[in-house]
């Protein structure tokens, strides 16, 4: 069984913002859109550390998956066998903000 995959709220938020960026030009691919995104994020839970660390930071809990233009941040929980997608984000929007803790 795999693990347990948990969307944070920045996580929420970005994907939120995607999906409302790409519906300006067609509701039917941004909802699409934000489906492949959240498929792609609980692909993750079959295997974890599948992704590779993100380069931007030192932890090798905290990995990455790509989908289309789209970086997939994820922490990795080990304890609790639990990841946390932290970021959807876009590369070009440049360096992504990771919040330390998103979750109670």
């Amino acid at each position: 069984m795999g693990w347990k995959v948990i969307i944070s709220p920045s996580a929420q938020t970005d994907l939120e913002e995607i999906v409302r960026y790409a519906a300006r030009r067609n509701g039917d691919a941004a909802l699409r859109l934000g489906y492949l995104l959240i498929i792609r994020a609980e692909a993750v839970a079959a295997f974890p550390e599948m992704g590779r660390v993100v380069p931007e930071f030192q932890p090798s809990n905290l990995r990455e998956v790509i989908c289309r233009s789209y970086r997939v941040i994820y922490r990795l929980q080990n304890d609790r066998q639990r990841i946390e997608v932290v970021r959807f984000w876009h590369g070009a929007r440049g360096f992504p903000h990771i919040p330390n803790a998103d979750l109670p």
